[in-house]
């Protein structure tokens, strides 16, 4: 029998809180998700100002990132023509997510979860989607 470490709701808005705030540092209103390790759907918020479809980007990367078990930015290379995962993309209905801005969230060596945000640049995405993360650790 296997016992798995995952993210639970209190975890999922400290990270929210704490993305949201240095999107507002930034001046990007963002969509962010929270996911499980099985890259089920915790909690998301959608700021004001958000794009509309930033919505279901922010889910995506969270769950590519969770079940991927890396950052979705690193999946771009290995998505392009000629490369050994070129349109992995695809997979999953389309949701695996090769876009800056979802980071797999680990704890002991061990992934338990992804976050994504989506509206910003990828590189601001990452960076409040890190944020996020961040402040988490502070408090484990």
């Amino acid at each position: 029998m296997l016992t798995i470490q995952t993210l639970d709701l209190n975890d999922a808005q400290i990270m929210i809180k704490a993305g949201q705030a240095k999107a507002l540092e930034l001046g990007v209103p963002i969509c962010i998700a929270v996911v499980d390790e099985g890259g089920h759907l915790i909690a998301f918020e959608k700021m004001d100002g958000a794009k509309l479809t930033s919505s279901v980007i922010a889910q995506d990367k969270a769950f590519t990132a969770a079940a991927m078990r890396r950052e979705t930015h690193l999946l771009n290379e290995l998505a392009q023509p000629g490369s050994p995962a070129h349109t992995i993309n695809t997979e999953h209905a389309g949701r695996i997510s090769c876009v800056g801005g979802g980071l797999p969230v680990k704890f002991n060596g061990a992934v338990v979860g992804g976050i994504g945000a989506s509206s910003g640049t990828p590189g601001q995405d990452q960076e409040i989607v890190q944020a996020g993360i961040d402040a988490w650790l502070a408090q484990q």
